[in-house]
């Protein structure tokens, strides 16, 4: 009795193994540069300057709202976006078309923010912004369980995450060099970089091929239904999720505010120059540990234990910022990024190892997204409710360090990951 032969799975779907190299990993890096540059600078210092300008009374209000409907628009934009990136059969690719899609419309954004002279303005230029960049990230990241080996995630995701603390400190040098006043020049010039710096990953990028007889359900039932992926069915993945929302969530919470903390609580003379040196410590401290852990991870084929310890290390580096001095920002900048490079290097590969299947990384890796996206949404609502009306920034601290803590540790529960 003979049997069928399953047909082979396309390139486009298959694990891969084949190393990248450097020239491919700096065409990522760039891209990646280009779109946090344009990302940070706006949400570090930009923003709170423009809202302080537009209101100066409502400033944080202002600077919430903006920030809160950008996250609830990148938490719908992205996996969406994976989806719809999962069934593209393009001849340029899957990531391509999308990754240039969402160029042009954060520099839209962009372009809107500069000439923005009122609330509503300021907010739509901030929600397109965030939808064009949130299509791109979800498009950036499918390009490393596409193209990476399983052994070299980690050191790849060490290269991401130093490209990302390039693009945060490029971006917030960039916003407090022009930045004062209404911030129209920076804004420009942030909407130039995002897309010259795709232009290299887009044209060299080997983005593969889907063939449309694997191309997945295109319907709207189809794409909603694949947002709920079963805990019980897959408790790996649901562990993940919930383990990277928390730290993120103490994260986001522990920063959102960064600088009025340092204007209000601190007494910074020059809160956006002080912004500036603490992302400046934080991003060496990412460089120096980032691509040491990633590869020592790939080399012990360890995951867990990175994630355990560099987010216990996000939690401590959150609370020293209590005592509310410039020594303790200075000191808690440095132990965040330390522990932040290593989680953001090793966290990368772990997640794209719980994946559920091929056909839909970019859409399961929206899904992941979200515990990035979902904390941006929340945060600026509970900072500014702890700040203002439940004990300041101590209790913001406090509570921001437990979160994190609390998702450090949920790791454990992850099995098919050591």
């Amino acid at each position: 009795m003979s049997t069928a032969r399953e047909p082979e799975l396309p390139v486009a779907l298959r694990d891969p193994t084949e190393r990248v190299g450097i020239g491919w990993t700096s065409r990522l890096s760039l891209n990646l540069v280009g779109m946090w540059i344009a990302w940070y600078a706006p949400l570090q210092v930009l923003l709170g300057l423009h809202a302080a300008a537009i209101a100066p009374a409502g400033k944080e209000f202002v600077f919430g709202l903006a920030s809160g409907l950008g996250g609830l628009t990148s938490m719908v934009v992205n996996p969406l976006v994976g989806a719809l990136s999962d069934r593209t059969t393009s001849r340029f690719g899957r990531r391509v078309p999308w990754v240039v899609g969402g160029g042009l419309v954060a520099a839209a954004g962009l372009v809107v923010l500069s000439v923005a002279d009122g609330v509503g303005l300021f907010v739509i230029g901030w929600c397109l912004t965030q939808a064009g960049l949130n299509t791109m990230l979800g498009s950036l990241t499918a390009f490393l369980p596409d193209q990476v080996p399983h052994a070299q995630r980690a050191t790849v995701g060490g290269v991401v995450a130093l490209a990302t603390t390039v693009g945060v400190l490029a971006g917030t040098g960039l916003a407090a060099a022009f930045g004062a006043g209404r911030p129209t020049v920076a804004y420009l010039v942030c909407a130039g970089i995002v897309l010259l710096f795709l232009i290299p990953n887009v044209l060299f990028g080997n983005d593969a091929v889907l063939p449309s007889a694997w191309r997945p359900p295109v319907g709207v039932r189809a794409i909603l239904a694949g947002y709920w992926i079963s805990p019980r069915e897959h408790p790996d993945f649901g562990w993940a999720w919930l383990s990277r929302l928390l730290i993120n969530l103490g994260n986001a919470v522990g920063t959102v505010y960064l600088l009025f903390y340092l204007q209000d609580a601190v007494g910074y003379t020059d809160p956006a120059t002080g912004v500036f040196i603490l992302t400046l410590l934080y991003a060496i401290a990412v460089a120096a540990t980032a691509v040491v852990a990633g590869p020592l991870s790939d080399r012990i084929a360890r995951r867990k234990v990175f994630v355990i310890v560099s987010g216990s290390g996000v939690a401590a580096a959150l609370v020293i910022l209590c005592l509310q001095t410039w020594t303790a920002a200075v000191v808690g900048a440095v132990l965040l990024g330390i522990a932040y490079g290593t989680y953001t290097a090793v966290d990368l590969a772990l997640v794209t190892e719980v994946l559920p299947a091929s056909v839909d990384r970019a859409k399961d890796l929206g899904i992941i997204a979200i515990t990035s996206t979902l904390p941006s949404l929340l945060a600026t609502v509970v900072a500014g409710v702890i700040v203002t009306t439940l004990g300041g920034y101590l209790t913001l601290y406090l509570v921001a360090g437990g979160l994190a803590v609390v998702g450090a540790l949920l790791v454990t529960r992850i099995r098919g990951v050591t």
